[in-house]
C-alpha cells in the first residue's frame, strides 16, 4: 500500500483538530500552548506533504516548500522561548496556570 497524499493530508487534519480542541477544551496556559504548537506542526506537515506530492514539468518533487519549513521552525522555536517566558512571568504573578483565574494583566 502506497502512502498518498490523501494520508498525510488525514493525519495534518487529526493532529489540526485534536490541536483545537486542546485549546478549546482545557484550560492550562501550558496546554494550551502545547496544542498551539501542535497545529502549527500540522500546518507543517501538510506543507511539505504537498511541496512532496507537487511535480515540476520535468518529473521532479518541488522541495520549496522543505526549505520554507525550516525557517517556520525557527520562528516557532522563537515563539516557544518568548511563550514560555510569559507563562512563567504569569506564573510568578498569579500563582496560578489556570486562564479562568488570569482575568487581568495587572498585578
Amino acid at each position: 500500500m502506497e502512502v498518498t497524499l490523501n494520508h498525510f493530508l488525514f493525519v495534518s487534519g487529526l493532529l489540526f483538530a485534536i490541536g483545537l480542541a486542546g485549546v478549546l477544551v482545557r484550560r492550562n496556559v501550558i496546554v494550551i500552548f502545547m496544542c498551539l504548537e501542535l497545529m502549527l506542526s500540522a500546518a507543517n506537515l501538510s506543507l511539505v506533504a504537498f511541496s512532496r506530492y507537487n511535480v515540476t514539468p520535468g518529473g521532479d518533487a518541488d522541495y520549496n516548500a522543505q526549505v520554507f519549513l525550516f525557517f517556520i521552525i525557527t520562528v516557532a522555536a522563537a515563539e516557544v522561548a518568548v511563550g514560555l517566558a510569559i507563562i512563567v512571568a504569569l506564573y510568578r504573578a498569579k500563582q496560578t496556570t489556570d486562564i479562568t483565574q488570569i482575568n487581568s494583566m495587572k498585578n
